[in-house]
């Protein structure tokens, strides 16, 4: 091959020697000066610096090529054999650069490839006389040949790092400028792959020794990690092996062992061991990527374990196990669960969409058996931190867990109509009621922000409304609240869920109750004008009819003082408000009675129906049954349960002969004058008539009135507006407007009872479209 034309001037010199060549003479420059003179102008002291070549090339002393070569070539044996070279290293790597610099660097190039190219033919030989016939589970033979295809390796790669120091010029210059030359480190993991790896038998058997060094660490078996590290680099050095070879093998077996493991344990574990077992092979095998396998090689890895552990089996798992975990409340599995089903395509749904059918399936054993009414409403607010804590600290605080955690207690919540509205306005009456004693402020507005968020997910609004207002008209009567701050905070959370129009009547109970107040003031001013003030001490409370729960009147025989007190209090408020009817609420009345035995004075706060039946005991000692009902005109099962809280109850007042719990006719009461108690002030609580079907029916009958007057509005409000409109649209606004569950059927019936009351008629033509009547 000739010499390639020379493109740079040559600018050294070579200057023969009886023992080799010199190391290359300095350049030599030489000045002028411009316009030959030694003026004083800038111009014509400037300089031109002229670089010459030699006139003559020296030339290289006879069989320097050859000789050179031949020490070369000896050196790279040396290395080859490993022994020791006789040349100095500088000296050699000077004549590389010598002979480069006499264009015999394409011959050098091909000689020492050459060389290496034998040496690397003639380590198949090692190989090729060992026994591949052993079966690939002979692990023992299997190591011994993977350390021996290593050690072939390690060599090879010590030998191209000496080689390639020693002909680096050759490297830098020559082979740089050759694009198409492979590297003298490129050559040799060429020369290693063609000659050694891509040998059929070697590569099959490196192959499957390393796939079996892997599968044994799989079983749990301590294996030589640097081995497999160094034999993983090897192919991964030699470009398309790891690849195309091994990784391919690699990823097949791992996708068997996992499908064949998958299947197995997901028979034989319970779901919690089962993920523990699935975390513990992602992190192992995080831990082989890290190690000895490529790091390409993560993503399909990981992906393969996800599939065939996980996403395989992600409804088995969860039908299997979820319940459970929710049961129990095991907040480390349920972790571990969502971490691992967020990793899978789909896991995240699939889990989402379980959530919620638990959700729904345990919300719904909870309302809508009525055996469990009692408790209902603590258990729904348990399930909901329960839920909320697993949101929280398991899942994320995943807004698509949230989300779905309402839709899901919406869902259950309303599948029992009304129930669960009533037992929630119940459930607020008993946190607000005086003598609750469980919770201090602080807990109490939690609980009440708790109790918010369950009825948030009632459509039946209208329903709690009711009961709270007749539960809250109690309380606010009888003095029986236990905090007028926990009242209206209750309140202004009611206002601010639902709005102004769902408070207004309550608001108006309260303003009702602090009126009455001022009122009383002015009746004492006025009653101490009077000439005869008497002996009683009257407060009323002055409730305006449309904000109050209704009240059925009940008339009883009040004694004269009492009669005279209210004509003087109805005379005193109808001469400032002219106009007003009062109609006397005599079930709401209580008072304070003095009263004397042997023991002392006693003071008794009690109903009127109680005061009514103590006041008897001044005229005699001892009164029938019938006597007092006639004396009293107290209904009859009222006046049963009034004897029952004075003569069965803890502070016996009265004794009833004869003796027992339950009140008959022809019993008899006597004044018992050797009462005794160590309270001077006693409450004696009248025994509260269990709420009856008939009051429950009563109250959500009234209710479904008020439902049926608010349809009206809404459908003349709407046909007033659009005049004419289809009855799809009509139903669709209506569903729109309307803040309380309705069926079609309920709206149709009111649409025909507007019909029948000409406020709307329907098309001529078409029956399905309506006309409003002005």
């Amino acid at each position: 091959m000739a010499d390639e034309p020379q493109k740079k001037p040559h600018l050294s010199a070579l200057v023969g020697h009886t023992n080799g060549l010199t190391k290359p003479a300095s350049l030599a420059a030489a000045a002028t000066r411009a316009g030959g003179g030694g003026g004083g102008s800038a111009n014509a002291s400037s300089k031109k610096l002229v670089i010459k070549n030699f006139r003559e090339r020296p030339k290289l002393p006879d069989n320097y090529t050859q000789d050179t070569w031949q020490k070369l070539h000896e050196a790279v044996g040396a290395i080859q054999s490993s022994i020791s070279i006789k040349y100095n290293l500088e000296e050699l790597y000077q004549a590389v650069e010598n002979l480069c610099s006499y264009k015999v660097s394409a011959t050098l190039y091909k000689q020492l490839r050459q060389v290496c190219e034998d040496h690397v033919k003639a380590q198949i030989l090692q190989f090729r006389e060992y026994p591949f016939l052993v079966h690939r589970n002979d692990s023992l033979d299997s190591l011994l040949f993977l350390k021996k295809i290593n050690k072939c390796w390690q060599d090879h790669c010590r030998q191209m790092i000496m080689i390639r120091s020693i002909f680096l010029f050759l490297d830098r210059t020559y082979v740089l400028q050759n694009s198409m030359l492979p590297s003298i480190w490129d050559m040799g993991l060429e020369l290693f792959r063609n000659h050694v790896i891509s040998d059929k038998q070697v590569q099959n058997k490196t192959i499957d020794g390393i796939l079996l060094l892997i599968e044994r660490e799989r079983n749990g078996e301590a294996v030589d990690r640097s081995l497999l590290r160094s034999l993983l680099s090897m192919l991964s050095d030699l470009q398309q092996v790891y690849k195309e070879s091994f990784e391919q093998r690699f990823l097949e077996e791992t996708n068997c062992l996992y499908a064949a493991e998958g299947q197995r344990l997901m028979q034989e574990r319970e779901v919690p061991e089962y993920l523990h077992h699935v975390s513990k092979r992602l992190e192992e095998e995080g831990d082989r990527v890290i190690t000895y396998l490529d790091h390409s090689t993560q993503k399909p890895l990981i992906a393969c374990v996800e599939k065939q552990l996980l996403g395989e089996h992600l409804s088995a798992i969860l039908q299997k196990g979820l319940d459970n975990l929710l049961d129990e409340n095991r907040i480390s599995d349920l972790t571990q669960m969502y971490q691992l089903f967020s990793r899978v395509k789909g896991g995240q749904q699939i889990l989402l969409q379980h959530w919620s059918e638990y959700i729904k399936n345990f919300g719904t054993t909870i309302v809508v058996n009525p055996e469990k009414d009692k408790d209902m409403v603590q258990e729904l607010l348990d399930f909901k931190d329960k839920v909320d804590h697993i949101i929280e600290v398991c899942f994320q605080k995943n807004e698509k867990f949230i989300n779905l955690m309402k839709e899901s207690f919406e869902t259950f919540i309303n599948k029992r109509p009304n129930k669960p509205a009533e037992l929630i306005a119940k459930y607020v009456d008993s946190k607000l009621r005086a003598g609750n004693k469980e919770a201090t402020d602080e807990e109490l507005e939690r609980i009440l922000d708790k109790i918010m968020i369950i009825f948030r997910f009632i459509h039946g609004k209208d329903v709690f409304e009711a009961f709270y207002k007749k539960d809250l008209a109690k309380r606010l009567l009888v003095g029986k609240s236990a905090s007028v701050d926990a009242e209206k905070s209750m309140l202004s959370k009611l206002k601010h869920e639902c709005g102004a129009a769902f408070t207004s009547k309550l608001e108006g109970m309260f303003k009702d109750m602090e009126l009455s107040k001022d009122v009383m003031v002015q009746f004492k001013q006025y009653m101490q004008n009077q000439s005869d003030p008497g002996n009683i001490d009257l407060t009323v409370n002055i409730l305006t009819m449309g904000y109050w729960p209704t009240y059925t009147p009940m008339e009883v025989h009040l004694n004269s003082e009492m009669i005279k007190l209210q004509e003087v209090f109805k005379t005193f408020y109808l001469g400032k408000h002219s106009g007003r009817k009062l109609q006397w609420q005599t079930t709401l009345g209580h008072a304070v009675l003095k009263a004397e035995f042997k023991e002392g004075k006693k003071e008794f706060q009690v109903s009127l129906f109680q005061t009514l039946v103590l006041l008897m005991f001044n005229e005699g000692d001892e009164f029938s049954f019938e006597e007092i009902k006639m004396a009293t005109g107290v209904e009859d099962s009222e006046l049963r349960r009034t004897l029952q809280s004075l003569a069965c109850g803890k502070a016996r007042v009265l004794i009833k002969n004869p003796k027992g719990k339950d009140v008959e006719d022809g019993d008899k009461f006597i004044f018992n004058g050797d009462f005794k108690h160590k309270l001077f002030r006693i409450k004696i609580n009248q025994i509260q008539m269990k709420e009856t079907v008939e009051e429950q029916v009563s109250t959500t009958e009234r209710v479904f009135q008020d439902r049926q007057y608010q349809i009206d509005a809404a459908i003349v409000r709407i046909m007033k507006m659009r005049k004419t409109l289809g009855h799809n649209l009509l139903v669709s606004e209506l569903y729109n407007q309307l803040k309380f569950p309705v069926k079609p059927g309920d709206l149709k019936k009111r649409i025909e009872s507007l019909i029948d009351r000409d406020y709307m008629e329907r098309d001529k033509d078409n029956p399905n479209q309506y006309h409003y009547v002005a």
